[in-house]
Parts: structure tokens; sequence; C-alpha cells
């Protein structure tokens, strides 16, 4: 005996559709996806408050009865006793010092951050993982795992906003192709051969001699090529879904063009666009990863993945945890997100089906209204 599933979700406190909720018990059921979800949301909330895990700066400061917070201001030397007017070095023997005879701190768990130089070292560096440096530090005296965190960060940004930019445009891009066809389509079909036969990596070797890459700058030339990937399955729901009758009723009871679109016939479209989108991340992810690498990604010293991965690679044979760790890392969360990937794919494909839980039921609809099969025009 089958059961439906409920129309009110325990945790929320608006009324779910049948079918939304159908969707949300497959992805469920899909145990692979749904936990590598969880695992992927645990480690970026971590990261995204990696100041206060890995910082060579302490969290709170007790000094002469009032309390600081170097994590979060700056502070003079002379707030603890120094000389010099310019930003205190937690470091330095002497404020180290005075803070312990006159109060005391509170480190992070990691007290160095991503660009941090590692002055103790009983070696040169590259140095092997040890308890003061538990990923060791790579060819620069910066501690591996305080990279790694920073890194993982600035990659799932990167990719997030990448994402949602691009398919943002592309669904807009597709939406218009679709919806009006004739030569709107045509011309735009054109554009977007010509446009996507310009190569990428020529463009980013060739501005990167006149303009110093970072965050933004790469995000911008990315997302001039990346919008293209949705527009292809936007634009052929379009084509399918605008000669249907509720379309067509809604043009003829004089409903706009923009409305017809959003309303009536997105909602559909967005299927296919939700189920794409983890892809569209790890591909991302994957394409800042590969410029850091090939040395046209991110300003020098930045935290990435990339970078220490090409270190991994010059130092295959004398540091070998380097590589192994921007492998790891890298494949942790490439992996998550195709599973996650996976279940969302799993959720909105109408033949996967959670046992026990019914479908919600499709009405019959009329031989006479039923729109006749190739009548795209």
């Amino acid at each position: 005996m089958t059961r439906k599933p409920p129309t009110q979700h325990k945790f929320l406190w608006w009324r779910i559709r049948p079918l939304t909720a159908r969707r949300l018990a497959t992805f469920r059921a899909h145990k692979r996806g749904y936990w590598s979800m969880w695992v992927f949301l645990v480690l970026f909330v971590l990261t995204l408050f990696a100041e206060f895990i890995a910082n060579d700066r302490p969290l709170l400061v007790r000094y002469e009865g009032r309390f600081y917070s170097p994590v979060l201001a700056d502070y003079s030397e002379r707030t603890f006793g120094g000389d010099l007017p310019g930003p205190a070095d937690y470091y330095d023997p002497f404020i180290r010092k005075n803070i312990q005879e006159k109060g005391w701190a509170i480190w992070p768990l990691i007290p160095y951050s991503y660009g941090t130089l590692v002055k103790d070292l009983n070696r040169p560096a590259p140095t092997p993982p040890s308890w003061q440096n538990l990923l060791g530090t790579d060819n620069h005296t910066r501690d591996v795992f305080a990279r790694v965190i920073y890194g993982f960060r600035i990659s799932v940004l990167f990719g997030l906003v990448l994402t949602i930019a691009s398919s943002v445009i592309g669904v807009i891009a597709g939406a218009v192709q679709g919806y009006f066809g004739g030569r709107v389509d045509l011309y735009f079909q054109r554009f977007m051969e010509i446009w996507d036969s310009v190569p990428l990596i020529y463009l980013l070797i060739i501005l990167s001699g006149v303009i110093r890459p970072d965050f933004w700058w790469l995000l911008g030339i990315m997302l001039l090529f990346s919008w293209m990937g949705l527009v292809g399955v936007v634009r052929a729901e379009f084509l399918r879904a605008r000669n249907f009758d509720y379309v067509r009723a809604a043009r003829a009871m004089g409903a706009s063009s923009p409305s017809i679109m959003y309303r009536h016939i997105l909602p559909n479209a967005m299927v296919a666009t939700v189920t794409f989108m983890p892809f569209i991340l790890s591909g991302s992810i994957v394409a800042l990863t590969g410029l850091d690498f090939l040395g046209f990604g991110l300003p020098a010293g930045s935290a990435s993945l990339g970078e220490l991965l090409k270190q991994g690679k010059e130092f295959a044979t004398i540091a070998p945890w380097l590589g192994l760790t921007a492998f790891i890392t890298l494949a942790v969360m490439l992996s998550l997100l195709v599973f996650v990937g996976e279940a969302v794919r799993d959720a909105f494909d109408p033949r996967k089906m959670v046992p026990g839980v019914e479908a919600e039921p499709t009405p019959a609809v009329p031989a006479a209204v039923q729109p006749a099969s190739g009548t795209i025009t």
C-alpha cells in the first residue's frame, strides 16, 4: 500500500506541493548525494569562518585589564607596549612577552594565515607534516593546512558566484531564443557559434600582460563565456512549450510575452537548470584551479589550490605531501558536488520513484485539446 507524501513539511510553515514533496523525498532517498550535500555544507560553512580557524592573530587578548579582538580589528604596537605606530606583529617576542606578563591571549586552532611565513623551521622549506604544521609547509614556508582552508573557500565562492551569474544570463538568453524563434533565434545562434570559437586561454594570456588578474577580473572574463552552457537546454524547453495550449490561452487573454515567459514556461525550464547547476559549479572550480595552475589565475600569494597543485608537480620527489594534499582536497570537493548533482538529477527525473511515495496524479487531457506533435513554428 502506497502513501502520499505530506503536503506540510515539518520544518517549514508554508505548504509544499505534492510534486515538490516527491522530489524532496527522492533526493533524501539518494543517500550518497544527500549526505554529500551535508558534508559539503559543513566544510563550506567552516571555511567561511577561516579567520577564526587559521590566523596569525589571536582571537581574543586581555591586556592591562582591557579586552581586544585582533582577528576583527587592527591594533598598533603601542597598544601592547611597543614603540611603532604600525600594526602589531603578534609573533614579535617583545609583544608576546608583554601580553603574557600583563594578560593572556586565545589563539586559533591553526596559528597561521594563508600568507604567514613560518620562521621557526628546523629544515629548509618545503618541510614535511609535523605537529607544528599538520600538512607541512610549501616552498615559501607557508602553512599548507591554512592555505587549503582559505583555498577551499575562495574556490567555492568563485564557483558559486560564477554559477549563479552564468545561469541567470544563460536562462534569459535561452528563453529569448526559444520563445521568439525565427530571426531572433537564428541570429543568436550564429552569434553564439562565433563567440564560442574565441580561445579563452589565449585571451587570458593577452590580457594578463595588460591587467593584473584578481578575483573579480577573472570572474568577469569567465562569465563572458560560461553563460552558454545552459542556453541549449533552456532554448529547447521554450521551443517545445511556446505552442502548448495554456501558453496560447494566456497569449489570447492579453498576457505580455515577459509574463508568459516568466509565469508559464520558465518553471518547466528551471528543472533542467537546477539539475545542471551542481555540475556547472564543479566545472567552475576546475576552471579556476586550472588557471591558477597555469599561472593566469589569482594574484601570486593568494590562497589557491591551483598554485598548491603546481608546487606538488614541481616538488613531486622531495615534497610529495604537497601534490597529495592538493589532489585529495580537489577530489573530495568535486566528488561531493558530483554526488549532489546526481541526487538532484534523480529528484527531478519523473522515472525515479521512491518506494512508498506516490507521485502527484497527472490530470487527464482530452484528445481534442492535446497539442499536435511537431507544431513548433
